[in-house]
């Protein structure tokens, strides 16, 4: 049970986005289709879990016997782009139109700091290792939930009739200040 908790609580109640406002510039950047914000979503859902899977063992059984923990970030940071770059090498080797819908925003993620609070946040809260999977997992799939149903959105504005001073970006952000509050119900979910 305590895992589906952990699960719950990263997806709906922490949401890294909606709730927690991480991973912006990708959420903004990345939701003008439907398509490019699963692809995105999917990606990062990809590195993130292996992000936590190396970090992970990296600080219990290199930096903490070491007592080298000052240089997780720096050493995190260097997992999370070699990380980039594998999924990089695949998308444009096998998934080419993805690639070039993302642009600019895949080597964007190696700077994704939603990835790099799930490595902290695992450690921070103490989780061990299953934890820590399924954790990312639920981070990675709320990204993914709150990219796709702002893409929807921006789809549907496309042919709303919109006021002229809320077409383009105030549109944007007052559908995310919407979704942020809708999510904000799921507070009392989990105690």
């Amino acid at each position: 049970m305590n895992l589906v908790k952990i699960f719950l609580t990263a997806l709906l109640i922490d949401n890294v986005v909606l709730m927690r406002f991480l991973a912006l510039c990708s959420y903004v950047g990345m939701t003008a289709d439907v398509g490019q914000s699963v692809g995105m979503g999917f990606a990062v859902t990809f590195v993130t879990v292996l992000a936590t899977a190396a970090t992970y063992p990296i600080y219990h059984l290199i930096l903490v016997p070491l007592h080298i923990e000052f240089l997780q970030i720096l050493v995190f940071i260097i997992v999370i782009a070699a990380l980039v770059q594998l999924v990089e090498f695949y998308l444009k080797k096998n998934v080419p139109g993805l690639y070039t819908a993302m642009g600019i925003y895949l080597p964007l993620i190696t700077t994704n700091c939603a990835i790099l609070a799930v490595t902290f946040d695992n450690i921070t809260k103490g989780y061990d290792f299953a934890e820590a999977v399924v954790y990312s997992v639920g981070v990675a799939v709320g990204y993914l939930i709150s990219m796709v149903l702002l893409a929807g959105v921006r789809e549907r504005t496309r042919t709303s009739p919109i006021p002229k001073f809320l077409q383009g970006t105030p549109i944007l952000f007052a559908a995310t200040s919407l979704l942020a509050v809708a999510f904000m119900g799921f507070a009392g979910l989990i105690k």
